[in-house]
């Protein structure tokens, strides 16, 4: 199956899906790329490696840099997938050259924790490997 989106940063990354509904704060997620903010239900877990699927990344721009900061350790995710292209993802999608793509909310039904997919930001779309 294949889902359309709007490609924000091109690239191509295949990976397990991490879903969060609620919004992300980058500055909370740690060095080792584990999000640490215990009112939010992705706490204590790790985006590093995954296709990390959330709305939009909330707080100071300078979660860009953490983006940037985690790719550098090797610690981000593969690739973005986001409700909203707010400018804190896509600044530090664009710096850490991480795929990013936007998708309509009723696509979001779609996505499920621990789902394989492909994410083909030069073409706008998602294939999930089931």
């Amino acid at each position: 199956m294949h889902i359309s989106c709007k490609p924000i940063v091109k690239g191509i990354a295949e990976g397990e899906l991490l879903l969060s509904t609620k919004s992300i704060n980058l500055l909370t997620i740690t060095d080792e790329g584990i999000i640490n903010d215990s009112s939010h239900p992705l706490n204590g877990r790790s985006i590093a490696g995954k296709i990390l699927v959330y709305p939009n990344a909330i707080g100071s721009s300078v979660g860009a840099y953490k983006l940037y900061s985690l790719k550098i350790n090797n610690t981000s995710p593969k690739a973005i997938i986001c409700k909203n292209s707010d400018l804190i993802t896509a600044s530090g999608c664009a710096i850490a050259n991480i795929p990013l793509v936007k998708c309509d909310y009723e696509k979001y039904n779609y996505f499920k924790d621990g789902v394989v997919v492909i994410v083909d930001g030069y073409n706008g779309l998602i294939k999930f490997l089931i």
